[in-house]
């Protein structure tokens, strides 16, 4: 048996990946403190599970959030029922997330990694649902490609062990995409019931999911019009068979029971997690939430369904989408490209995208787009109508079609939108693009590159099958030119990855100045989100510890960006909070300054947009005192860099 048709070796290289995939993810969370955002869903996935209450972070899902929350359920924690974030504030999840990580007592650090360990175990499950789809796909040698690239990407590395919605948000889109096209292909009940199920998981990840309902009504309505072309062209037998179990009546019926599945789904879990939420607390807190929504009328909707007992669920689902509605027309303040605005930019994902993607990332997926473009020219060329021609490509590549269509969909929703916050926004689209671009290349592969393949064959008596792809080359085994350039880029590819260890988070190409010049480009959790705040405190306790008076740090100002807490991790003794506005720390006889990177560029940016900053908010004193270069433009120049984010100033 030949290397190549061993079966095993796949499946093994495929164990092997997830294996290292999970080493450097645990590593992470281990090391990393809370970030930005988890400060606010640890503490309101514990509400949820812990109190079935879901007064905390109304604007996002609960299902990742509560799953990463159950392990907590089995340590003995301090949670302050009695604190003002939970009993009075309108939606205190910031102040909630402080007290409970730091100021009752509880294990910070044991918290937060265990929190993870939901996140880590759904990514790796996320890269073996994506090698099972591109397997039925491409077939099982292909099908390592797409896998490799998202389980070796620094960016789902980096969020793949945060309790965020982001990679929650690309297994819902994946499993019920994935879900649905099995359906169009086989409508039985059983494939009904599992993409309704698939769809309410989606929705319940992230709000952007809902994205999915017309993308599935778009693909179904193509589907069922090419495929009534197609039964035309079958003999008088087959075509009876096919018209009676594909039939409009029959599809729109089961379409609707898919989105009653989702809904039952939706509401079983918002019910359980409002369960203890007190009526008249939802109510009084929906009111106010939406108390400037416009237009007034929808406003009312959720209010009005909070009142009813039965409802109240429906009503605090439609909530959180409303303010997420609410909060990405109002934008986001942020740093790209020099300036900081409010407004956004419809060029950022483009290019945040080729910036944080690996170089050997891209150029495989410019080679799948320029094979696929020469793949469609010669199609062009033969004799047929263009409708023709189509219908022939959906009848074998209707899988990739919609993925397509969904990249299409999902990137113009995220151009328009002012919400410019990271490419962990684009996630839900990148195992579609790296399957999509392995596609592309084992086509080039079999059709232009080898002159000893033989076409491809459908083994499917069902069209439209999903498993067309099962066809492995069985011309030249030899090492060829081909082989050495996909396989070296490979290699480049994995090399970006151990080298960037452990700061996947800040990982930038060389086009976008590496790892450690990524900042200058683009902040927020591209690159800042307070990951290294544990390392700045391990660096503090090392200058007061090696036996050098001279390199103590008695006090040292700290202006952080993050999920932590630099008094918890430094000592409340050493740490103080600082910010621009209260000038140089020099005045208070404080030698040293830290700031993250993310407060720095803000500050440091052209003023764009309509958002207000203060002269005295923008470190002016600190340019004068630390001029920038051209390795730290536009910041100023640090004494000292902590990983990737935080840079220290001797005053």
């Amino acid at each position: 048996m030949t290397f190549q048709n061993n079966s095993k070796i796949p499946f093994a290289l495929l164990g092997i990946l997830i294996v290292v995939s999970a080493f450097f993810m645990f590593s992470a969370a281990y090391e990393e403190p809370a970030t930005m955002d988890e400060l606010a869903h640890i503490p309101s996935g514990y509400g949820y599970v812990k109190f079935l209450d879901y007064r905390l972070n109304p604007e996002h899902p609960p299902l990742l959030k509560a799953l990463a929350a159950i392990p907590l359920l089995f340590q003995n924690l301090n949670f302050q029922t009695n604190h003002k974030s939970w009993s009075e504030d309108l939606n205190g999840q910031w102040d909630a997330g402080k007290m409970f990580l730091y100021g009752s007592g509880n294990d910070a650090d044991m918290i937060v990694f265990t929190s993870r360990l939901f996140p880590i175990l759904l990514t790796l499950i996320f890269i073996l649902l994506i090698y099972i789809w591109a397997n039925e796909l491409l077939g099982r040698w292909w099908a390592l490609l797409p896998t490799v690239l998202f389980g070796f990407s620094p960016t789902i590395i980096a969020h793949g062990h945060y309790v965020t919605t982001d990679i929650g948000a690309a297994f819902g889109t994946f499993l019920a995409t994935y879900a649905f096209v099995h359906f169009l292909f086989f409508p039985k009940t059983g494939n009904v019931i599992y993409a309704g199920v698939a769809l309410g998981i989606a929705e319940l990840m992230k709000f952007s999911n809902v994205l999915l309902l017309p993308f599935f009504l778009i693909i179904g309505i193509i589907f069922f019009v090419f495929e009534r072309m197609r039964i035309k062209n079958l003999s008088g037998e087959h075509q009876a068979i096919y018209k009676k179990e594909r039939n409009a009546k029959k599809y729109t019926l089961q379409f609707i029971a898919i989105l009653a599945i989702a809904f039952v789904v939706i509401y079983a879990v918002y019910a359980l997690f409002t369960l203890h939420y007190p009526p008249e607390r939802q109510l009084q807190d929906t009111q106010k939430i939406l108390e400037s929504f416009s237009p007034r009328w929808v406003a009312e909707i959720p209010i009005f369904l909070s009142q009813s007992k039965i409802l109240r669920p429906i009503g605090e689902y439609l909530l959180g989408f409303f303010m997420v509605f609410q909060r990405a027309t109002g934008g986001n303040t942020g740093y790209f490209l020099g300036e900081v605005s409010n407004l956004g930019w419809w060029y950022y994902f483009p290019v945040v995208f080729g910036l944080k993607e690996t170089i050997p990332t891209l150029l495989i997926i410019i080679l799948g787009i320029v094979f696929s473009l020469l793949y469609i020219t010669k199609r062009m060329k033969e004799k047929q109508s263009l409708i023709k021609r189509f219908s022939d490509y959906l009848g074998t590549n209707f899988a990739e079609f919609s993925m397509l269509a969904f990249i299409v969909i999902y990137w113009g929703y995220s151009m328009k939108s002012p919400l410019n916050i990271g490419i962990r926004h684009l996630i839900p689209t990148l195992p579609f693009i790296y399957i999509l671009a392995t596609s592309g290349i084992k086509t080039a592969y079999n059709t232009f590159l080898n002159p000893n393949s033989q076409p491809e064959q459908n083994t499917k008596t069902r069209n439209f099958s999903v498993s067309q792809y099962t066809y492995e080359n069985t011309g030249n085994k030899k090492i060829t030119l081909r082989r050495v350039v996909l396989g070296g880029l490979v290699v480049w590819f994995l090399a970006e990855t151990f080298i960037t260890s452990p700061y996947f988070l800040s990982y930038f190409n060389e086009f976008g100045g590496g790892t450690s010049g990524g900042f200058r480009y683009v902040a927020d959790s591209n690159y800042d989100w307070g990951q290294d705040l544990k390392r700045l405190a391990t660096w503090v306790k090392e200058k007061n510890t090696d036996n050098d008076p001279n390199n103590d740090i008695k006090k040292i100002a700290v202006d952080y960006f993050g999920g932590g807490n630099p008094a918890y991790y430094i000592g409340k003794d050493v740490e103080v909070d600082w910010k621009s506005s209260k000038g140089n720390p020099r005045a208070e006889n404080i030698e040293w300054l830290a700031v993250s990177g993310n407060v720095l560029l803000q500050a440091s940016g052209k003023k764009m947009g309509t958002f207000e900053q203060k002269d005295d908010e923008r470190y002016l004193w600190l340019h004068e005192l630390k001029p920038t270069n051209k390795e730290y433009t536009p910041i100023p120049a640090p004494d000292i860099r902590i990983g990737t984010s935080i840079f220290i100033y001797h005053l």
